[in-house]
């Protein structure tokens, strides 16, 4: 009972709440509960560690909550950007994701995505290249460019085949080489990557960034799942980080199942 009172009072402090000033507690009792707390609190330590979940559970759900109305509000951007990478275009349910090659996060979750994408050939898959760690190493720019590049210019088969090359070399957090990117693209049977047209996909990457901004997405990999057509609050999914196949189908079924539903 205790733990529980103090935990209540806890929170409360913890997210702004004050005590209504009609509570009947007078100064010296206040104090005191200040002090029974602050003893208990040195003794289990374990409360403020619970109560911090708490908070980062809320916060993260209430971003979230945030993202799914931005996506609602940008499906255009999302759903149907031409200088996107697609798979499956003809798929009524959409997985969107937003990457950067240097992520470690991105590189373990990629068996996970290419898992995903054989198994669901009815699902649109549209990459996002979003080099967030672009100004720490700038391979991971180039790396980008080169991938939109070879999409404009050799289209969805010979971009998977970069895309996938690139994750094999194992190379992360600032370890990519201009040698695995010409090396990649090599592998997707491309010989040749023009400079003034690998440079000019700088500019889809800026309008990759404005739109995670306005998303507000914090960091790679962040997939949305949504229908294509008939998208709602209840049938969108955010999921931020490197996430299981089985959350990625269970998304998928949500979006699905919520299509029926709203017709």
């Amino acid at each position: 009972m205790k733990k529980h009172f103090l935990a209540t009072l806890l929170t409360l402090s913890l997210t702004g709440h004050a005590f209504a000033t009609e509570a009947p507690f007078s100064a010296a009792q206040k104090a005191q509960i200040g002090e029974v707390a602050a003893d208990y609190l040195r003794a289990h330590p374990e409360i403020l560690i619970e109560m911090s979940q708490k908070l980062q559970a809320q916060a993260q759900s209430k971003q979230m909550g945030s993202a799914v109305t931005a996506a609602l509000q940008d499906q255009a951007a999302l759903l149907n950007d031409p200088t996107s990478p697609v798979l499956h275009p003809e798929g009524d349910i959409a997985v969107i994701q937003f990457f950067d090659y240097q992520c470690i996060y991105c590189a373990k979750v990629a068996p996970t995505v290419e898992q995903f994408i054989s198994h669901n050939p009815d699902v649109r898959f549209i990459y996002k290249e979003w080099p967030i760690f672009g100004s720490r190493w700038p391979a991971s720019i180039q790396a980008a460019k080169v991938g939109l590049s070879l999409y404009k210019t050799g289209g969805a088969e010979v971009y998977h085949r970069y895309h996938a090359a690139l994750y094999a070399t194992g190379h992360n957090e600032g370890k990519l080489l201009d040698a695995d990117i010409r090396e990649a693209a090599v592998k997707a049977g491309v010989t040749s990557t023009p400079k003034a047209e690998v440079e000019a996909m700088g500019a889809v990457l800026e309008a990759n960034n404005a739109l995670a901004k306005r998303l507000g997405i914090q960091g790679t990999p962040a997939f949305f799942v949504m229908p294509v057509k008939g998208a709602t609050a209840d049938n969108v999914s955010v999921i931020p980080g490197a996430t299981s196949l089985e959350t990625l189908q269970a998304a998928v079924a949500k979006a699905r199942g919520g299509l029926k539903k709203g017709g």
